[in-house]
């Protein structure tokens, strides 16, 4: 029985918390939420695009391993930067 009341409590209350459609609402403009939901056309179109991290090529010159085992030189590439960076909405992404 108690739980029952508590129930109708909460109903009563979530049907106080409701309001009614506003005239734009009631009308359909959506134009304020057109502005940043996305559609099929901008949906390839990047907002924070990838910047370019360029491969750092780094040459290690013949060395001896521990003192006594000998390593040839070779060459090893990484990136530049350790994460990927994102420019900024509306930042250049090309040299300039």
């Amino acid at each position: 029985q108690h739980r029952s009341g508590s129930v109708q409590q909460g109903m009563q209350a979530r049907e106080a918390l409701r309001r009614p459609l506003t005239e734009t609402e009631q009308h359909g403009d959506w134009s304020q939420a057109e502005s940043y939901s996305r559609t099929q056309e901008s949906e390839i179109s990047q907002q924070f695009p990838r910047l370019p991290n360029p491969d750092m090529v780094m040459y290690v010159y013949p060395h001896l391993a521990d003192g006594s085992a000998p390593v040839p030189g070779y060459s090893t590439v990484f990136p530049f930067y350790s994460r990927p960076q994102y420019a900024l909405p509306g930042e250049r992404t090309e040299a300039l």
